[in-house]
């Protein structure tokens, strides 16, 4: 519960945004994390207009409640307010605080009773959507819950590689499609979005740290996905076969990405300045290195 995700200001911007959402009083006010917690609002939205008849593991609302139990001690949810004077405290701070703290503590505690409600929810809707395909009715749910996963992450590396495994289920979906040849090339289009959203965001850390440990996992990746991909070659149409060679292609430039940034690790090279769709495009290192 230390993730930015949980800091102070975003659990209270992201209460405001629920309760806008169910009606509220609008906040005149925005904050540069709103984007990415729309992606959470329009997830309980979803929950509480289709609940999910999956029932969660008794290990998993077990757990769940001992981590939000143990939460709610480290947070001070429920416990008495003291002021820094200790009991005594007189005067309009001494008044005000107690009134301030209480409003808090409700707050936190709200948005504990709201994750609770959301996790065991959502445990249930990703297992009832996790097979959902393009077109089924609840494949929309599907691809909300990836990008609650998104924003739950912490860190880039984090999305980085949620961002491959999305990539992943997209090949898994496209192989399903058949006869379709719009949905075929839709789902690829996607596919293709999060394995440079993913790739992009694993170069960058590399760079900037100077570390090749996510180009591995890029690496990995790419072996996998290219003899998946190349699966589909054996299709008839001859527009999908053009459409699954495109794909193909972005899977070499990757692997040729990952390679000259590993190579430029190695020799010392600085991060580089120039960057793209696959994040920093390095230089070759000099010849006497």
């Amino acid at each position: 519960m230390d993730s930015n995700l949980f800091s102070r200001r975003r659990a209270e911007r992201f209460a405001q945004l629920l309760d806008e959402a169910n009606g509220g009083r609008r906040h005149h006010l925005r904050s540069p994390g709103d984007d990415e917690l729309a992606a959470l609002v329009a997830v309980s939205q979803r929950l509480v207009a289709d609940r999910p008849t999956v029932e969660a593991d008794a290990k998993f609302r077990t757990g769940l409640r001992a981590m939000l139990v143990a939460t709610a001690e480290r947070e001070g949810v429920g416990t008495a307010a003291k002021t820094e004077s200790g009991p005594t405290t007189t005067g309009v701070r001494g008044s005000l605080l107690p009134a301030v703290t209480g409003r808090r503590a409700r707050a936190r505690g709200a948005i504990l009773v709201g994750i609770a409600a959301g996790a065991v929810a959502l445990s249930g809707i990703s297992a009832a959507s996790e097979n959902a395909l393009p077109g089924d009715a609840l494949y929309g749910m599907k691809r909300s819950t990836e990008r609650a996963q998104l924003a739950l992450a912490s860190s880039n590396v984090s999305r980085g590689q949620l961002f491959l495994d999305f990539a992943r289920t997209r090949l898994d979906e496209a192989a399903t499609v058949r006869g379709d040849r719009l949905g075929f090339g839709a789902v690829l289009d996607d596919m293709d979005a999060d394995t440079r959203q993913g790739v992009r965001l694993l170069t960058t850390v590399a760079a900037q740290r100077s570390d090749p440990t996510g180009l591995d996992a890029i690496d990995a990746f790419v072996t996998g996905q290219r003899q998946a991909v190349s699966g589909l070659l054996d299709r008839a149409d001859h527009a999908e076969q053009d459409r699954t060679r495109r794909s193909l292609a972005l899977l070499d430039a990757v692997g040729k990405r990952a390679d000259g940034l590993r190579e430029a690790i190695a020799c010392g090279l600085p991060a580089p300045a120039a960057s793209d769709a696959l994040g920093p495009a390095p230089a070759a290192c000099p010849a006497d290195r």
